[in-house]
C-alpha cells in the first residue's frame, strides 16, 4: 500500500559511514529477523507496529519514521492513528492495552528507572510474560536500529527532490 504522502521514489543514503564495515550490522540483522516489523510474534502485528513507531517518533529516526508509517499502514492500522501516535495520551482512539504497551515502550526508551516498576505492573494488568518479553524485545530492538541508523547516518531522499547524494 503506498499512501500518497509517503513517496515511492524514497531511497536512503548513508552520509557517514557503511554499517557493513563491521559484523555488528549483521547481529542487528538477526535481531530484526526475529523482533522486527517482518518477525512473527504472539502479540498483535499492528500492535507491534505502533510500539516500533513510537520509539521512532521518541528517538528520532526518519528511516524508522518512514519505514515503520508505511508498515504501520500496510498492516491495516488506521492513518488517523498513525498521525496523532505522538498524541495518543489525549486520544480515545487507543486500547487500554494499546496505551500499557506505549506507555511501555517510552519507559523503556527513556530509561525512566523511577516509573519503570509500575508501568510494568500496568502492562503485566493486559499481557502474559510471553507477550511483555516480546515487547521489551521489539522497543530494545527499535532502539538499536533507530541509533545505528543514526550512527552510520541513514539520509532519506527522493528523485523527485532534486538533493544530491552527499558521502561522508
Amino acid at each position: 500500500m503506498n499512501e500518497p504522502f509517503i513517496p515511492s521514489d524514497v531511497t536512503f543514503i548513508n552520509t557517514r559511514f557503511d554499517p557493513d564495515v563491521t559484523p555488528f550490522h549483521g547481529i542487528a540483522e538477526q535481531m530484526a529477523a526475529a523482533f522486527g516489523y517482518t518477525a512473527v510474534l504472539s502479540i498483535d502485528d499492528q500492535l507491534a507496529q505502533l510500539v516500533r513507531l513510537r520509539v521512532a517518533h521518541l528517538t528520532p529516526c526518519s528511516y524508522c519514521l518512514i519505514l515503520h508509517t508505511r508498515s504501520a499502514l500496510e498492516k491495516g492500522v488506521l492513518p488517523e492513528k498513525v498521525a496523532h501516535l505522538a498524541s495518543w495520551r489525549e486520544s480515545l482512539m487507543f486500547t487500554d492495552p494499546e496505551k500499557a504497551a506505549l506507555e511501555y515502550c517510552e519507559a523503556l526508551t527513556n530509561y525512566d528507572l523511577a516509573g519503570f516498576p509500575e508501568t510494568h505492573r500496568q502492562l503485566a494488568c493486559h499481557f502474559d510474560e510471553r507477550q511483555i518479553a516480546e515487547l521489551a524485545a521489539v522497543v530494545i530492538n527499535m532502539n538499536l536500529w533507530t541509533r545505528l541508523k543514526l550512527a552510520q547516518g541513514a539520509t532519506p531522499r527522493s528523485s523527485s527532490s532534486g538533493s544530491e547524494e552527499r558521502s561522508g
